[in-house]
């Protein structure tokens, strides 16, 4: 690569990451994960085995989903995001548990960390949305010291989120070259590759959550649109085209009436992938 395609290459990576940044800024992403998938911290944080002591990594903490469920069993937690505006969430609900940890700005790609700085590396639905899924995942591994321990829970292709992210694909703009999907992390070939010999012990579960917040199909999109960042951000790609924000409001209603059951009581079931592992030694 040439110095000035390199130099391109770069200006585009920090645009899109930019990008990023304002995109999960959107809505209300806490209300999500403390309304709608809260069960995840406590799932991933028991599948790192955290225990009192441990140095423990969350990448793309996002407001604390599991950093604050670690630091809770008396780890030494740092909280790392993209959007550091998601941390004024988790300090709040961290302080009023009577928790501490630290907050900190940061890539999941670029992480500032040394080599094998932490006891346990974690992240759930945070790091599949760094767009250059290898660099992310020799991030992740990098700073876990040798015998540390790893767990990731991802949303998969198949499940309602990857569906989710199907929908809505035709109305969002095309993505840099380069990039890829989050969902692929939840495919259990993909992790592997990505992670390679340099973790052992690698097991892979799929689980569903169960998720009962929304009273039919219409509350689930009006609470994605208002509250969820990537939802939002595609609204806006066609907010001057009311044919196809009407049509993308059916799609999603649509797709959340396929996985609701339950009548009275209407729930549905999001499909994911939990995957831990041990950092191999050298």
């Amino acid at each position: 690569m040439t110095e000035a395609a390199q130099s391109e290459s770069v200006e585009a990576d920090r645009a899109l990451k930019s990008k990023h940044r304002v995109m999960w800024g959107l809505g209300n992403y806490p209300a999500v994960a403390t309304e709608v998938i809260p069960e995840l911290g406590p799932v991933v944080a028991a599948a790192g085995g955290v225990r009192a002591g441990d140095r423990v990594l969350d990448i793309a903490a996002g407001s604390g989903n599991v950093a604050i469920p670690a630091a809770a069993l008396g780890a030494q937690v740092v909280a790392t995001d993209l959007t550091p505006e998601l941390f004024d969430v988790g300090r709040k609900m961290a302080s009023g548990l009577g928790v501490e940890l630290e907050w900190r700005e940061a890539d999941a790609e670029d992480l500032p960390f040394a080599d094998g700085e932490f006891d346990v590396v974690l992240s759930c639905v945070g790091v599949m949305f760094a767009p250059h899924h290898q660099r992310a995942a020799d991030e992740l591994v990098r700073v876990c010291k040798e015998g540390g321990r790893i767990a990731v829970l991802n949303w998969t292709p198949t499940g309602f989120i990857g569906e989710m992210f199907k929908a809505m694909k035709p109305y969002a703009p095309a993505p840099p070259p380069g990039s890829q999907p989050p969902p692929l992390w939840g495919e259990e070939s993909h992790v592997r590759e990505l992670f390679g010999d340099r973790v052992r012990d690698l097991t892979t579960r799929r689980e569903v959550l169960p998720v009962s917040r929304f009273r039919d199909p219409e509350d689930f999109r009006d609470f994605f649109k208002e509250n969820y960042g990537p939802t939002i951000a595609v609204y806006r790609n066609i907010a001057d085209d009311d044919a196809k924000t009407e049509a993308l409001d059916r799609d999603l209603v649509d797709l959340a009436r396929r996985y609701m059951v339950g009548g009275d009581s209407p729930g549905m079931g999001w499909e994911y992938l939990l995957v831990t592992g041990v950092r191999s030694t050298s």
